[in-house]
């Protein structure tokens, strides 16, 4: 596999999960990469969907129907978000061009309800993915993450769950290409 597993990773980038994977928190996952230092990493996992409504989760948006996402297996009692476009919230961090990891919820509460942003441009997730020191760098050394430095205004919010792992590698061109069609079963390869 044409991975680089030296290759540092950094907030913003993508893990993509190899082909054959079989834990069940990242089979096929796309993870985004909010933090990355020598402390550990922090993701969300930004294609599972969860069986939520975020009008279930938090009552002052009740009038938002928002799926939630399952962003990873780490305190799924926790509530975090991303948002496109230029920052509106205070404490934001920008995790790449126009995307937006955190920030004051209050305020997301009240932009939304106001209008002032779009509820298509946020997306939520219960609980996040988590790593110790070093242990992210093991599982690349491994290989079993791929890092992508994909774009992500034009794959997480236009593209749906489902497709999000195949349309990222395959627009990696090359191997990854090729990989993007591998089964889930390498037995029916």
């Amino acid at each position: 596999m044409i991975n680089d597993p030296s290759r540092i990773p950094q907030a913003g980038n993508l893990l993509i999960s190899e082909p054959f994977l079989q834990d069940e928190n990242f089979v096929r996952s796309v993870v985004l990469l909010c933090e990355h230092n020598s402390e550990g990493s922090f993701g969300l996992v930004l294609n599972k969907p969860s069986i939520l409504r975020l009008s279930e989760l938090v009552e002052d948006l009740s009038f938002l129907e928002n799926e939630v996402f399952v962003g990873g297996p780490v305190e799924q009692n926790t509530l975090h978000f991303i948002y496109f476009g230029e920052k509106r919230l205070e404490d934001s961090i920008s995790i790449g061009q126009d995307l937006w990891w955190g920030g004051a919820f209050d305020d997301l509460v009240y932009q939304l309800k106001s209008g002032l942003m779009e509820p298509e441009n946020v997306r939520f997730f219960i609980g996040y993915s988590g790593w110790g020191s070093g242990q992210l760098s093991d599982e690349l050394s491994e290989n079993t993450w791929i890092i992508s430095d994909s774009k992500l205004e034009a794959t997480v919010f236009q593209n749906t769950p489902d497709e999000l792992w195949r349309l990222v590698l395959k627009n990696m061109g090359g191997e990854f290409k090729v990989m993007a069609n591998y089964p889930l079963d390498p037995r029916l390869n």
